[in-house]
């Protein structure tokens, strides 16, 4: 890459990559290391069908670019890259001067992802403040009703005490409702240290092991030169129950959990002023159930949004605000074959004195 263009060759804000006459890829920009997950010394110099597979869509604009063709772009076309999971993007091929070719990917996630983070936070805030507002209120009337059901009861009869039973219970579970939404408080991630992320995995798999998930079997595909992560540990493990309890109910007839991490280390969070955060441990939660529905999927994350009948819709978006609390990025993929949620989040490091 000449010099003079190098500036803009590295500020630009989708995947791009040049292609040489081999179809090896000799140059990557910043962003293409973000959305591959690869740093440019584990890609440059390797075909470019090594990671997006033969035939596939990328490789064939690529050809085609090569073959005569001055620029190809495919919307809308399923691009995946090493063991990444697929994703929807535009793809064009531009052929240069030289022969070479400036392939660049515009994947639809990148963007989105950002901004459905952005509003699941806003949504969650906007719940906390809803919840300090009516928590008071909602509760003093409810003590009142289920204090007076169980007065109530001790003068009826048997059959009549089961409809004062069934107001006690209705009260109790508005009360707990009352009790999940203040959770959404402004609250940070509270006291923050180094966290080894394997043993706060393992921790919530035997938890969930023993109790809601005893009917499926895990598979681990760890990672063990993952460094401490910047966090606080009872939160991640709230974030990891939540996530396991998830999965678990998705396969009642049992199936496979896959915990997963990986080091990313060109995976990078833009932030205003120029700035950037890197985020490169990556936790992954793999079920094989039948997925989410695709109607609900894009809003999994959003207050009172549930696939359950008896959902109050706040476990995931409760999961969203930790995570963003944290610094960190969560997103999810689901089809037939399952679902799969994917954390990054930053590395601990040491404040300097």
């Amino acid at each position: 890459m000449r010099r003079s263009f190098e500036p803009i060759w590295l500020a630009l804000p989708f995947p791009a990559f040049v292609i040489d006459l081999e179809g090896y890829i000799s140059e990557i920009n910043d962003a293409a290391e973000s959305f591959c997950l690869a740093s440019r010394k584990q890609m440059a110099g390797k075909p470019v069908a090594q990671f997006a597979g033969e035939g596939s869509a990328v490789v064939d604009a690529v050809l085609q670019a090569q073959g005569g063709m001055r620029s190809v772009v495919l919307h809308d076309v399923k691009v995946g890259w090493g063991g990444q999971p697929r994703g929807v993007a535009n793809v064009q091929a531009t052929r240069l001067s030289d022969g070479e070719v400036l392939l660049m990917l515009h994947p639809r996630s990148i963007a989105d992802k950002m901004d459905r983070s952005l509003s699941h936070r806003n949504a969650a805030r906007s719940v906390a403040g809803m919840a300090a507002m009516l928590a008071h209120e909602i509760r003093n009337p409810l003590a009142g009703i289920s204090g007076a059901a169980q007065l109530l009861s001790s003068t009826l009869s048997v059959e009549d005490r089961e409809l004062t039973k069934v107001v006690e219970d209705e009260a109790k579970r508005i009360g707990d409702l009352v009790n999940r939404v203040e959770a959404f408080g402004e609250m940070g991630p509270g006291a923050v240290s180094p966290v080894n992320i394997h043993d706060i995995i393992d921790r919530a798999k035997r938890a969930a092991a023993a109790g809601f998930a005893a009917h499926v079997r895990f598979n681990e595909v760890f990672d063990p030169s993952i460094p401490p992560t910047a966090g606080n540990a009872d939160q991640l493990m709230q974030v990891l129950l939540n996530l396991l309890k998830n999965a678990a109910e998705a396969m009642p007839g049992g199936g496979i959990v896959t915990l997963k991490t990986a080091y990313r280390p060109g995976v990078k969070l833009s932030l205003p002023g120029k700035r950037s955060q890197s985020l490169p441990i990556e936790i992954s939660i793999k079920d094989n159930g039948p997925g989410i529905s695709a109607s609900i999927l894009d809003d999994v994350f959003e207050p009172f949004v549930s696939s359950k009948a008896s959902g109050t819709g706040l476990g995931l978006s409760l999961v969203s605000k930790i995570i963003a609390d944290h610094g960190g990025v969560i997103d999810c993929k689901s089809d037939a074959n399952g679902t799969e949620f994917r954390l990054l989040l930053p590395v601990w490091k040491e404040e300097k004195r």
